[in-house]
């Protein structure tokens, strides 16, 4: 397709600098000093958002997201982060990481766990920061959704117990401060627009409109008043994060005209264009910038597909071309005038792309498909890319994952043939006739291809940008390209946006997530999460943006061996249950067996992968297990302190109440379970003091109590004690925790008191005999019969 002509040569560039001469003569330069402070055309805006709590990288859910938007014609944005430290001085500073991305949430990885196959993922744009306060300047950034995470370090290995550690908090706030401008120069194509500069940059924008297949923009008729050349740097597009695809034009000691070439610039959007003098100080810079744009006739397929013969015949009867612009004049398309720099608008040309209308269908909260009109093929062919546009703009979009799947038709592919395939946010790729490599104006594309070898091809993408997408395909014959002149391909296009690839997959749990009204989804990988519901880690064994990750998982024996050491350890208790009823302990032999019980269903439903049993609800069980380990201790201390009967019971039912409370409130606090066990310690003690000194002489009396049973009670209950605060890690927690099992049901079965004098061994057990036997009337008689 045909592109207006420029004029390249100097004497165009003398002539018309001859008036821009006379203006930088007429212009009295102003003083010196001037910098943005003093430019009456920039206004400022500030943004903020309530601080967030920052926690410990285990997931996507442990990072805390901001969402802000960034107004129209931002030519300065500065994130101004603070972090703030909680908890005292025992507290360490603690490195933050905050990652900026615009129009979609940032993808990162700092675990470095592997993405699905086929993920396009770039690196993220990430600075590290400590609890003081930071900032970020960015030039010229793109309008719209601009998003910011930030975290802590991941989780660290250790097990820490709630309350034996000290509470930290980790505040982060960003700030966003704006500078914008409120005056604009229109740059309409064709158009010429003078200018000038001094101190203070030029700042244009041109409207890109549809169906746009290449821009021009050139600087003509360059003069200053005080050195040669022309001693001008332009700036076309927006910054964008994690990737900058701003194009920088310097013309320093260009006489003649200074041009860039831009296909496929974004369509149905203001390009800004900034304009900054290299001059000295006092020097005026006067030129004038012409836009050129290079419409691209799309073939638009309706309801019907037209047959290969017709395909140019349509093309060359098609009306489709550019949609009027802003501030377009009507009589553009009846000028004669086609001189340097006139847009190809209004000029006839071959079609460059075959357009394929799409149906959205929204299924759920980010859930969207996409689907051609005939719900089936799109043909490919050589001549034109074949052009289907996703319509991902809506703002609630980019929580989820794209993904592309094609399978290409076995009758229509050869062995010469290759059907090149780009998907890029913005505007499509046109280019395949010179290369592959799916690089438009400002975004970086992903390529697929398909062929005779790999008749299939997908992608992921995470997180998809807030704008059209497209996707672009072409049939090419690089080794025959005479082959390709008749050949056409039926591709078959699976297009979805879903919250979480395959749903997270065996090993994962898709969870919906939200900050103020925007929604994003997640992968939690729960295979492996055995201890870290009690203690609020993570044992990632599989891991991954979609729980894909194998490298840390563990083998279906390893699990089973897990399952097999968490709840059989659990079988100690039968130790202690054996030891009440032998000495008439009925309630406590109760409570070992409800503990028992409890406790090895719960490490049964804990259990990673395939070893998973689970009776009840898995909060169920994790409650019933704590509270049976708290009252288990609870009823043994006491126990030992040898109460009254009717005293005992009565603390026995006080303490599980308060259990039941303390850990309703509080399940992973140490201290409410630790409160109550030390009371009843202090009740065991005072008893023990008082029976000393009523006896004159040390309780317990007997050396063999101390030495049999009282010592090794309390040095596995200490042992236990210290596994359990200070030894577990995620990588030794079967273990650790299973040791913790037997340690606690071998300290209680050593440190129950022996049965009373007057109480024969298993004398509950004698009670409920089979045989018949003479019964004894105790009764009183409460009335007299007269």
């Amino acid at each position: 397709m045909g592109r207006a002509g420029t004029a390249a040569g100097t004497g165009g560039a003398l002539v018309a600098a001859g008036p821009l001469l006379l203006l930088l003569l007429a212009r009295s330069p102003p003083a010196a000093g001037d910098s943005r402070k003093s430019d009456v055309r920039l206004v400022s805006e500030h943004f903020s958002q309530s601080p967030q709590k920052l926690s410990f990288y285990s997931w996507y859910g442990s990072a805390r997201l901001f969402h802000f938007r960034v107004p129209p014609d931002t030519v300065l944005l500065r994130w101004l982060l603070q972090a703030s430290r909680g908890g005292g001085p025992t507290c360490a500073r603690m490195e933050i990481t905050v990652y900026f991305r615009y129009g979609a949430p940032p993808v990162i990885n700092p675990l470095g766990t592997r993405f699905p196959t086929n993920s396009a993922v770039q690196s993220p744009f990430a600075i590290k920061m400590l609890d003081s306060n930071a900032s970020l300047n960015i030039s010229h950034p793109a309008p719209g959704d601009w998003f910011v995470a930030a975290h802590l370090p991941p989780a660290s290995q250790k097990i820490e117990v709630k309350g034996f550690v000290p509470t930290c908090t980790y505040v982060f706030q960003p700030d966003l401060l704006v500078v914008r401008t409120v005056e604009v120069s229109i740059l309409e194509p064709d158009v010429p627009l003078p200018q000038t500069l001094l101190s203070h940059p030029s700042y244009l924008k041109i409207f890109i409109p549809e169906y746009t297949q290449e821009l021009r923009l050139e600087l003509q008729g360059c003069a200053t008043n005080g050195s040669l050349g022309c001693p001008v740097r332009l700036t076309v597009g927006a910054a964008t994060l994690p990737r900058n695809f701003q194009k920088v034009l310097t013309c320093v000691g260009s006489t003649g005209a200074c041009r860039l070439l831009l296909p496929s610039p974004p369509w149905d959007r203001w390009l800004q264009v900034t304009a900054k003098s290299l001059a000295g100080p006092r020097v005026l810079v006067a030129f004038q910038a012409v836009a050129a744009l290079t419409a691209c006739r799309p073939w638009n397929l309706n309801f019907q597909h037209l047959p290969q013969s017709s395909l140019n015949e349509s093309c060359n009867a098609s009306m489709g071309l550019l949609p009027p612009r802003p501030g377009d004049r009507g009589d553009l398309g009846d000028r004669g005038d086609h001189g340097p720099g006139r847009s190809s608008r209004a000029r006839g040309g071959p079609c460059c792309l075959a357009s394929y209308p799409v149906i959205r269908e929204d299924l759920d909260v980010v859930s969207v498909r996409f689907w051609p009109v005939d719900r089936v093929w799109v043909r490919v062919r050589p001549a034109t890319p074949s052009v289907m546009r996703l319509y991902l703009d809506t703002g609630m979009d980019s929580g989820g994952s794209l993904t592309v799947s094609l399978r290409a038709n076995k009758t229509g592919i050869t062995n010469s043939t290759l059907v090149a395939v780009c998907v890029n946010a913005g505007s499509p790729f046109l280019g395949f006739s010179t290369s592959l490599n799916c690089t438009t104006a400002f975004f970086q594309g992903s390529p697929l291809t398909l062929s005779a070898a790999s008749r299939k091809a997908d992608l992921i993408i995470p997180y998809p940008e807030t704008d059209n997408w497209y996707l672009s395909l072409q049939l090419v014959c690089p080794e025959s390209p005479e082959e390709c002149e008749q050949a056409s391909v039926l591709v078959e296009t699976t297009l979805t946006l879903v919250p979480c690839l395959n749903d997270c997959g065996a090993y994962g749990q898709c969870v919906l997530l939200r900050r103020h009204s925007y929604l994003y989804a997640g992968c939690s990988c729960k295979a492996g999460e055995g201890w870290p519901r009690a203690s609020g880690h993570w044992l990632l064994c599989w891991r991954g943006w979609s729980c894909t990750d194998n490298s840390t998982a563990q083998t279906v024996a390893q699990q089973r061996v897990a399952a097999l050491l968490l709840t059989l350890s659990n079988l100690m208790f039968l130790a202690p249950i054996a030891v009440s009823v032998h000495r008439s302990l009925l309630v406590e032999a109760s409570v070992y067996a409800y503990t028992m019980f409890f406790s090895t269903f719960y490490h049964a439903c804990d259990q990673p992968g395939e070893a998973v049993l689970c009776i009840l609800g898995y909060d169920t069980l994790q409650y019933c297990d704590f509270l049976g380990s708290g009252v288990s201790i609870w009823v043994t201390v006491l126990c030992m302190a040898r109460l009254k009967a009717a005293q005992k019971h009565v603390l026995f039912l006080l303490g599980t109440l308060i259990f039941a409370m303390s850990l309703q409130l509080d399940r992973r606090g140490a201290w409410n379970m630790m409160g109550p066990c030390l009371f009843a310690f202090v009740v065991m003690v005072t008893m023990w003091v008082r029976r000393c000194g009523r006896r004159r002489r040390c309780y317990p009396t007997s050396w063999q109590r101390w030495a049999f049973y009282l010592l090794p009670g309390v040095s596995m209950a200490a042992l236990g004690m210290a596994i359990y605060t200070s030894m577990m890690t995620s990588d030794n927690y079967y273990y650790t925790h299973s040791l913790w099992h037997m340690l606690l049901a071998g300290s209680a079965a050593c440190l129950l008191p022996p049965r009373e004098e007057h109480t024969k061994p298993w004398a509950c057990a004698q009670k409920l005999t089979c045989h018949y036997q003479i019964c004894k009337n105790h009764r009183e008689d409460l009335y007299t019969v007269t």
